[in-house]
């Protein structure tokens, strides 16, 4: 467990809690905590996660103007629903995605667990491009994703980083429902 490490959880719990909350402060402290995590990554050597991580921060600049656009009389983008095709073929995608870039990471790099490592990043992104857009269906992307990252980091014994994705799993919970009760309670 490094200083880094810390920091980067610490602020990664804040800007989940602040996401559920649907608080616009989310996506700077996830700029930071994503560029921290992303240092974090590299020198343990899972270059999907470095990739993943790099891209997040780019997502958070794009969660943070979409959610500026389209707010309603609370201030607040309203939180929306994504049908069956969008879902299909956003799974499909990150599939196809993730199997590709862990045949890449395999085979250019020295990554380990290129895979899996590649696989959860693809699925990650996903689930970020949906949060961005405020899709409550995102929730449910994070909850799988961020239990299988629990089992992931303990295997490699970065025990703090899996009970940060055992608290994102918590949240995720929390920004299921909340989020699932403000799309039906929508005018």
């Amino acid at each position: 467990m490094t200083p880094l490490e810390i920091i980067a959880s610490a602020l990664g719990i804040t800007s989940v809690w602040l996401t559920v909350r649907q608080n616009m402060l989310c996506w700077p402290i996830g700029l930071v905590m994503v560029l921290l995590y992303a240092w974090f990554f590299f020198d343990a050597r899972l270059y999907s996660l470095v990739l993943l991580h790099g891209i997040f921060a780019a997502m958070q600049l794009y969660g943070w103007w979409q959610w500026r656009q389209g707010v309603d009389d609370s201030g607040r983008r309203p939180v929306s629903g994504t049908g069956t095709t969008e879902v299909a073929i956003g799974l499909g995608m990150a599939l196809i995605g993730g199997l590709l870039l862990g045949l890449a990471m395999d085979r250019f790099t020295e990554a380990v667990y290129p895979q899996m490592d590649a696989l959860l990043t693809a699925f990650s992104l996903l689930a970020q491009l949906w949060m961005a857009l405020k899709r409550w269906q995102c929730w449910v992307l994070w909850i799988v994703v961020d239990v299988l990252y629990v089992g992931f980091f303990a295997f490699q014994d970065y025990w703090l980083t899996a009970a940060l994705y055992g608290v994102f799993t918590a949240l995720a919970v929390l920004g299921l429902r909340e989020w699932r009760t403000a799309w039906k309670t929508a005018p």
